[in-house]
């Protein structure tokens, strides 16, 4: 991630902690007015939020520092143990939800000023709804585990937010008081479900996956067409660790070519390979055509078909 890039993801995930601290705040001022069991558990989410916000900012702060001699491809993964955090931590506020939510089933209670509770509630999913889109947008466009998984927690919360106002509204209307608790209950299922989905894409960048097939597909053209003088290449491999992009592979040239000529070819790809995929970092390992290496060599134009 480019210096510019990294300031701009932790300005956001800076802002992120106010942000939910005052959402936080507003959602359990529309509970202390209405002592409704839904939004409490509604409020209780946006405690994670809160928790969430700091690990990402923190963890953000520490992948964004360079390389060093004990962490010589960088700490961008430090940014997957954030969302993997904030993945536990959203389970334990489902855990939690439940506790309170149970009880109240067996003994439910009417709602005290429901509407001045509700538009207060109302305010803090549209804040939500706002700061879930610009953090989602931002954790494509920089790349950022963190800024993605708080994003997609955020809107979750926001889902949630709506169902719970479209439930107490016709709690209200109705009369019936059990559809408080029943509805915090349903929301404790959601949060285990998005906390599930957190965890598991989180793993999965932390096992080095694979660029996205399209972004795969660019990098082998990039090749393919600045390729010339080469006589092949074989054990194309790419890893994504946070906003930074690991692109490895073996390059056959003539016996007979000078290293000069063969360093040339290589810093003509890595330019081709950066231009598709910002960033990239790159090592490439030149093989004269009489070494068969795995016993592999094949022509540019098939391998990367």
């Amino acid at each position: 991630m480019e210096n510019t890039d990294s300031s701009t993801v932790k300005r956001l995930a800076l802002w992120g902690i106010p942000l939910s601290l005052g959402v936080m705040g507003l959602k359990l001022v529309a509970w202390w007015v209405t002592g409704s069991v839904a939004l409490l558990s509604d409020g209780m989410e946006s405690t994670v939020n809160v928790v969430a916000a700091i690990v990402a900012f923190a963890a953000i702060s520490y992948a964004a520092k360079p390389a060093d001699t004990t962490h010589p491809f960088g700490h961008h993964k430090a940014e997957y143990l954030s969302a993997v955090l904030e993945g536990v931590l959203i389970v334990v506020a489902a855990l939690l939800i439940v506790k309170e939510a149970l009880p109240a089933v067996f003994a439910p209670t009417a709602m005290e000023a429901p509407v001045l509770g509700l538009a207060i509630n109302f305010l803090a999913g549209a804040i939500n709804a706002l700061w879930a889109y610009v953090l989602i947008r931002a954790g494509r466009r920089y790349r950022s585990p963190a800024l993605s998984a708080d994003g997609q927690h955020i809107l979750s919360d926001v889902v949630t937010s709506a169902g719970v106002l479209v439930g107490l509204v016709l709690a209200i209307l109705t009369g019936y008081a059990v559809l408080d608790p029943l509805l915090a209950v349903l929301v404790a299922l959601n949060i285990l479900y998005q906390g599930w989905k957190v965890i598991t894409h989180s793993v999965d960048g932390l096992m080095d996956h694979a660029v996205e097939p399209g972004e795969a597909e660019a990098i082998k053209a990039a090749i393919a067409a600045h390729g010339a003088g080469s006589l092949g290449v074989h054990d194309l491999k790419t890893r994504r660790a946070g906003s930074a992009t690991f692109v490895d592979f073996h390059l056959v040239v003539p016996a007979a070519m000078p290293v000069g000529q063969a360093h040339e070819i290589c810093d003509r790809l890595e330019e081709s390979i950066v231009a598709v995929q910002p960033g990239a970092q790159i090592a490439i390992h030149v093989e004269p055509e009489t070494e068969k290496a795995h016993g592999i060599r094949v022509k540019i134009e098939r391998v990367l078909r």
